[in-house]
């Protein structure tokens, strides 16, 4: 296959964020009287939007105060989201490989449009993203396909020429519903037989072997 593009998820996947989100959210929940979370089980929390992070980590009792949650973390990561977030090993070679190759590069994520632009420019402005796009309402979050496919149509490439590199499920999941290469990795917030069960076609645990892939 002759791939023409590259699509990241941003947490867990470029970008080591897990210490700032679970400081913010930890913020959130003890702000609001709810026992902070631990570092293990923000792997799972994190990654599906910010309202299912809450949803998934509150009693059902609390649900319904969700969007204060959300507020107090955006309030709080707005101004620690470079605290302890750095690119993962490797990603820099990975990324100088794509751009050597004159392939496109976009960013997809479920992190708030407004927020992953800001990491984007305070972490990778040295390379050139053709699109970088977070969650937007009223657009659904991954795994549902649309922004991928309209990321897609934007760039004038066609899914099977894409290939999709993730950390998650749900990354694993939007691949396969946007009929791209899927590519997991194994630095980020999940293990192994998530990324297997999901559809991974191909499970890596360093840049090199996308590297290959390239061409």
């Amino acid at each position: 296959m002759n791939y023409q593009a590259v699509m990241f998820d941003l947490d867990g996947t470029l970008a080591d964020t897990l210490g700032d989100i679970m400081a913010a959210a930890n913020h959130a929940f003890t702000t609001m009287g709810q026992p902070a979370q631990t570092y293990e089980r923000f792997r799972y929390l994190a990654g599906q939007g910010l309202s299912r992070l809450f949803t998934d980590a509150l009693p059902e009792a609390e649900c319904e105060r969700v969007e204060e949650y959300m507020q107090l973390f955006r309030a709080y990561y707005a101004d620690h989201n470079m605290d302890t977030t750095s690119l993962y090993p490797g990603i820099s070679e990975l990324l100088n490989a794509i751009t050597s190759r004159k392939m496109k590069m976009a960013i997809l994520t479920n992190k708030p449009d407004a927020a992953a632009h800001e990491l984007t420019n305070k972490l990778m402005s040295q390379w050139d993203w053709d699109v970088v796009l977070g969650h937007r309402e009223p657009y659904p979050v991954k795994p549902d396909p649309t922004s991928a496919l309209a990321i897609c149509e934007q760039l004038d490439i066609a899914p099977e020429h894409w290939l999709y590199v993730g950390d998650t499920r749900v990354d694993m999941e939007t691949a396969r519903n946007a009929g791209m290469f899927a590519i997991g990795v194994l630095w980020g917030f999940r293990d192994e037989p998530e990324l297997r069960e999901s559809g991974a076609d191909m499970i890596v645990s360093d840049v090199q072997p996308i590297i290959e892939k390239l061409g």
